[in-house]
């Protein structure tokens, strides 16, 4: 099993910047802001003598409530399962006392610790340093995470502390199928995830924009490896005016196309918006399987759930491959049958097609309704192979496949996904046309047929 490293410290002093730098990634959010990460966000550290886990968490505070205090519980979470702590500090702003009190609770746990002084470059590290001498946590190690300063030489200190790691444990390195939870502002989607993984893994608060950044959480479910994706909620761009939520909607678009199955999580209690539509429409766009889960369904009566069904109906309608599950994330009823959903769709996304039963499909769709004419001329579709997957794409080989209207198309696709059994994906096809040799081409005469052509030039002449 490989060691965990876990990022402490107050608010705003460095610790996702870090995290990035040790991942070399962009997964965690990063802005002059504080509070801004609210969850544990895991990655696998590439910077070091060996591999390992490091854990970002939000910045622990004095007197915490509300949200607060959840927050709190995820940094209590990720201190309890770490090898060792990284206790970050600000050089700026020097030893203040939230950084002191945090030290006595950091030294009662009897864990491995490493004074982190973060932020050092362009001072002297042994003066910027000095006055953390006071926390009684040993030496401090002055580093510069945004330009990654004194990085490297804090992994081989922290190494020399660290259990030896399992290197037969590869489960960091097989993702299994990526599922990103998306959905409207407080729809219930960190709730959703937690109910899954069946613990608090993530902060849950009856306030819309809790989750600002795009948490990756693995596990394993009857053998099999998921990675779920928990996503900050659109909202329509009109209320966006915090930039950070700008950011998070950025996050939220990435870890859809970063996903292989989509969950779209949908509040029945605010009903289904035209900001449910758009971000479906997104889903489409980014061709992802799609399972559909309408939230708090148990706390609606009867006229309300056939309000549901009927807008389901209307404003969803192109979501016809999908079916929508009814759930309660909060109480587990229909959550256990949502990742055999996302199973059967992500067999969908990624099924392999023979192209003879394509194209026997194609031809039989072809003889039951030609395509139109064009110019006078009837549009010829030979034969159909695959062309991807995640989303399947069909590509279609013939004459004139430039004009084959939409209306066609969407005939042919509802044709192929009803005969080929394709829940849960989307589907597109590609039209090619046949290269045509004597394009550009002029004829070349034979001598027969020139001084045929100059008779007929004389005779013109002579008539007139």
């Amino acid at each position: 099993m490989l060691p965990v490293i876990a990022l402490i410290g107050r608010p705003n002093v460095g610790k996702s910047t870090l995290f990035n730098r040790l991942t070399q990634t962009r997964d965690a959010l990063v802005a002059d802001f504080p509070g801004l990460t609210r969850d544990r966000q895991y990655g696998v550290g590439r910077i070091g003598p060996g591999p390992y886990i490091i854990v970002d968490t939000g910045g622990i505070g004095s007197a915490p409530e509300g949200i607060e205090a959840l927050m709190e519980r995820q940094v209590q979470l990720a201190i309890d399962e770490a090898d060792h702590l990284l206790f970050l500090v600000d050089a700026r702003d020097g030893c203040t006392p939230e950084d002191l009190d945090i030290s006595q609770r950091l030294r009662r746990l009897g864990k491995a610790i490493t004074l982190v002084v973060n932020k050092s470059d362009g001072t002297d590290p042994v003066q910027s340093s000095a006055e953390f001498h006071r926390l009684g946590l040993g030496d401090p190690v002055s580093v510069s995470s945004s330009q990654g300063q004194g990085v490297r030489s804090l992994l081989d200190q922290v190494f020399e502390r660290l259990p030896e790691p399992d290197e037969t444990e590869t489960a960091e390195d097989q993702p299994g199928i990526r599922v990103a939870v998306v959905g409207r502002p407080n729809a219930g989607k960190s709730t959703l995830i937690n109910r899954l993984l069946g613990e608090e893994r993530l902060v849950t608060f009856d306030l819309p924009g809790t989750t600002r950044d795009s948490i990756f959480i693995p596990f394993e479910r009857l053998g099999r490896h998921y990675t779920l994706i928990d996503t900050a909620g659109l909202r329509r761009r009109a209320r966006v005016h915090e930039a950070i939520e700008k950011f998070s909607v950025i996050k939220t678009l990435q870890a859809i196309e970063a996903a292989n199955v989509i969950i779209l999580v949908i509040d029945a209690h605010q009903g289904i918006g035209e900001q449910d539509a758009t971000l479906a429409g997104h889903i489409i766009d980014s061709g992802r399987a799609l399972v559909v889960a309408i939230n708090k369904w148990d706390g609606l009566d009867a006229d309300q759930r056939e309000t549901i069904k009927t807008q389901f109906a209307r404003k969803l309608a192109f979501l016809d491959f999908a079916k929508p599950h009814r759930i309660s994330a909060l109480h587990g009823s229909g959550v256990g049958l949502l990742l055999d959903e996302v199973d059967q769709a992500y067999a969908s996304a990624t099924r392999d097609l023979s192209t003879p039963v394509l194209t026997r499909l194609l031809e039989a769709a072809v003889q039951e309704h030609q395509p139109p004419l064009v110019h006078g001329r009837r549009i010829k579709l030979r034969y159909a192979h695959q062309g991807g997957r995640n989303p399947p794409i069909i590509v279609i080989h013939g004459n004139q496949t430039e004009s084959v209207p939409e209306t066609y198309r969407r005939y042919l696709i509802n044709r192929f996904r009803k005969e080929l059994d394709l829940p849960g994906t989307p589907l597109r096809l590609e039209f090619k046309s046949g290269a045509n040799p004597f394009a550009g081409r002029r004829n070349q005469l034979t001598p027969r047929q020139i001084k045929q052509r100059q008779r007929l030039k004389d005779f013109t002449t002579r008539k007139r």
